[in-house]
């Protein structure tokens, strides 16, 4: 029998090693845990030590910044002196630090980087601070000192990656070593972007308050130093809510650090500030036509060019421009309206707290720029019937009703994941004139206008797509597409140098062409309605843009022909095959080709050639290019004077009673002129007019063709409203031309005839059984040969654009396949 206190003492000395190991084991766990974050932390020290070793080798040269200079920047200007435009490597005032108010430094300290004087580059303990703020609430709260936003401004782009941001601070660590720290706070002062095009504190202070940075208050100077955050959320002229929000807080700032004392932190909270007058004014579009002189003047300058101060003039008009970006993106929001629901630009987590949800809301804002037409706003709230939505500017509205027609399938419980409407969706919203709210979205659609002056090439105005921040592609200049039916008076005009006349009778029938025929497949085409009409004259063809008429005369008087004929207008003929299509526009053309072309219309027949700049002028007012104004001398001639007199007539005619018919309606002047154009399938619309002082082209269409809606629109529906709008402020105050008919024509039973071609002798009818005026016959020219020309599609003007044009007939073949 065992002893009692042996017994006793094994039990007491069991449980004192169960209480050992359980008080063992979470220091055990413990152990593992610290070994593993040990692990990690080693392995993300070994990373960056890697990273860093790659990296560091190609970092700049920071020392040249040491002699900080400004290096005065390209700047583009209308006719009338509007800023379009300014490029260069810094776009700034240069003042020195001593000439900087403290005040005005004590602010920037307080608002970015109070201790700036105190840290080598990078701050650790805000560092810390702000990766804590982003652990704990999810946010992006940013901890770059000024030397981390100096090596950002001046060397990296915006990007957020990993990569960028250890390259920012490598790179500030060097400026640190490099540079003392007034050098960089001189940089930094004169460098960052403040809002309204205004870069430093020196310009800002000009551009808000129209007063040199010397007498700046310190109302004024907390005022500014809010602004490097967000320039855009925090402006006074686009939020000024946010804006006095962050301004109290920098004036708390400085009272806590001790830049001011409690009475003028009190004054300086009470000051009224005086915006200056014109801060506020919305700026002129004319992006496309600045990126264009941009690329002339580095093409003639070189890189000298964003230093030397040039300063370039051009022949835009301020109120043309603006009329045109108007009517253009008017034009595009409206087709847009009309197509369904894609879904919103983005879904962003926002957070409950009020005082986090103003920092959310702007870091989303940011990434989705609106304009003065087209706000960005992200959903507060969203019901089946009510939208609550944050603006850029700090205030929320509320959209209801029709408003919400377009996004009405996306507040739907069973929505499409990619269409759902919900907190935190960022969309669009746009005022009508009566100040109702609603809901858009930005159009994939693009379209160009080129205003010109026929008579010196002037142009006047030019747009060249939606949003130039989204697609620089300027369309007005780089888009090649097809004209479709806007290219016909361009072969009604070779037709009258052949002995045809407006009232020329025409069969409107069906054509067909057999295999023998084309050489390969049958074809059959087709009017855009599908109907024909039987004979009619060339004027009325014209009016209701026939196709079977146009492709008839092009027919008689010959493919080589024509296409020789098309190119006294300025076009290729590479790009004008002489086949059929080109009947219909079939070939490629850009808008800025049709304004030159249908320019020689509305000057009588001369080829005048497009000028944007009249004036470069460098720093010291020194004139390095100066244009002249064209003279309209035979020199330019491109077609008869007659032929220019008697197109016109046409050409009046499809805006008085044809496609055209809306803009009459609109305008009520007599001297306007013009042709729509649609493409086969819709994938291309037009509207191409003038007034004898200003030629306006309009396109439509998408960059990868596609059609322009389910049921198709037209160049009447959708060009030509852009081109309406447009002139009802060009011709604003333009009195009505008076048209004379020049020598070699005559008026004869109510039409116009070549006075050696009159009745009789002009083409009295084509194609026609029974010919209106049987005492006349056809009038060809020599050698013409009526029959196959080429393929043309089976709707609308257009289609694919064939190659150039084969001689033999398996080359021709290859041409029908287009079409098939």
């Amino acid at each position: 029998m065992p002893d009692k206190d042996t017994s006793k003492n094994k039990t007491d000395s069991a449980r004192a090693g169960a209480w050992w190991s359980r008080l063992q084991a979470p220091r055990s766990a413990w152990r593992w845990a610290a070994l593993i974050l040990g692990g990690i932390v080693l392995a993300g020290v070994l990373a960056v030590g890697v990273a860093v070793a790659l990296i560091y080798p190609s970092l700049p040269d920071v020392r040249q910044l040491a002699d900080y200079q400004p290096k005065l920047p390209l700047r583009v200007l209308t006719a009338d002196g509007v800023l379009i435009g300014e490029f260069g490597e810094e776009r700034r005032q240069l003042v020195p630090l001593a000439e900087i108010p403290t005040v005005m430094r004590n602010a920037v300290l307080a608002a970015e980087d109070a201790r700036f004087y105190e840290h080598g580059g990078i701050d650790t303990i805000g560092l810390t601070r702000a990766v804590l703020a982003n652990l704990r609430h999810g946010l992006r709260q940013g901890a770059s000192t000024i030397t981390q936003q100096v090596a950002r401004n001046m060397y990296l782009s915006p990007e957020r990656t990993f990569s960028r941001k250890l390259r920012e601070a490598l790179i500030a660590l060097r400026l640190e070593s490099e540079l003392s720290k007034d050098q960089i706070f001189t940089i930094y002062l004169n460098q960052i972007y403040l809002g309204q095009r205004a870069y430093g504190f020196g310009a800002a202070c000009e551009t808000y308050f129209g007063k040199p940075l010397a007498d700046i208050s310190p109302a004024e100077a907390a005022m500014l130093a809010g602004l490097p955050k967000a320039p855009g959320a925090n402006n006074p002229v686009v939020n000024p809510r946010r804006a006095r929000a962050r301004q109290l807080w920098v004036i708390e700032r400085m009272e806590s650090l001790g830049f001011v004392t409690h009475e003028q932190a009190e004054q300086a909270r009470q000051e009224k500030l005086k915006l200056r007058s014109d801060a506020g004014m919305p700026r002129l579009h004319a992006e496309y036509v600045a990126e264009m002189v941009r690329q002339q003047m580095v093409a003639q300058y070189g890189e000298s060019t964003y230093t030397r101060g040039l300063t370039v003039t051009t022949s835009l008009d301020s109120t043309d421009q603006a009329a045109a970006w108007s009517a253009l993106r008017d034009g595009l929001l409206d087709y847009e309206s009309r197509q369904p629901w894609r879904g919103p630009e983005q879904t962003v987590a926002l957070p409950q707290e009020p005082d986090q949800l103003d920092d959310a809301v702007d870091d989303a804002l940011a990434e989705h720029p609106g304009d003065e037409r087209v706000e960005s706003a992200v959903v507060l709230a969203a019901e089946p019937r009510k939208l609550t939505l944050a603006r850029r500017d700090g205030s929320s509205i509320e959209i209801e009703g029709n408003g919400l027609r377009l996004v009405r399938d996306g507040l739907s419980s069973r929505a499409d994941a990619r269409q759902r409407v919900a907190r935190g969706a960022v969309l669009r919203i746009m005022q009508d004139d009566k100040g109702k709210w609603a809901v858009v979205q930005l159009p994939e659609v693009e379209g160009a206008f080129v205003g010109l002056d026929p008579n010196n090439g002037a142009i006047k105005a030019m747009v060249g797509g939606f949003d130039f921040s989204r697609n620089q592609f300027n369309h007005a200049t780089q888009a090649w597409r097809q004209p479709g039916s806007s290219f016909k008076p361009f072969i009604f005009s070779a037709a009258l140098e052949k002995g045809f006349a407006p009232a020329t009778v025409v069969e409107d029938g069906p054509l067909f062409f057999d295999r023998a025929t084309t050489g390969g497949q049958p074809w059959e085409p087709k009017n855009y309605d599908g109907r024909f009409e039987g004979p009619m004259t060339l004027r009325e063809a014209l009016q209701k843009s026939k196709n079977m008429v146009t492709i008839r005369v092009l027919q008689a008087i010959g493919t080589n022909y024509a296409q020789d004929w098309v190119t006294r207008f300025g076009f290729d003929a590479d790009k004008q095959p002489p086949y059929l299509p080109m009947a219909l526009g079939a070939g490629s053309v850009t808008p800025m080709q049709m304004a030159v072309a249908y320019g020689v219309f509305a000057n009588g027949g001369y080829k005048v050639d497009p000028m944007l700049v009249t004036k470069v002028v460098e720093r010291n007012s020194q004139v390095l290019f100066e244009s002249q104004p064209a003279a309209l001398d035979e020199s330019r001639r491109a077609i008869p004077e007659r032929n220019a007199f008697v197109m016109r007539t046409l050409l009046q005619s499809v805006i008085r009673n044809g496609t055209g018919a809306r803009a009459y309606r609109a305008l009520r002047r007599d001297d306007i002129y013009g042709k729509t154009g649609t493409t086969n399938d819709s994938y291309d619309t037009w509207f191409a007019g003038f007034q004898p002082g200003m030629v306006g082209i309009t396109w439509i269409g998408y960059d990868t063709p596609r059609q322009l809606g389910v049921r198709g629109e037209t160049g009447g529906s959708l060009s030509l409203p852009v081109w309406t709008a447009y002139m009802q402020t060009a011709l604003k105050g333009v009195p009505v031309a008076k048209s004379k008919a020049p020598d070699g024509v005559a008026s004869i039973d109510g039409d116009w005839y070549y006075d050696d071609f009159p009745p009789g002798r002009a083409v009295a009818s084509l194609g026609v059984e029974n010919p209106v005026d049987a005492g006349a016959a056809p009038v060809l020219p020599a050698g013409t040969v009526p029959g196959f020309g080429g393929s043309v599609p089976a709707e609308a003007g257009g289609g694919p654009t064939p190659a150039p044009p084969p001689a033999d007939s398996q080359r021709r073949n290859r041409i029908l396949d287009f079409f098939r």
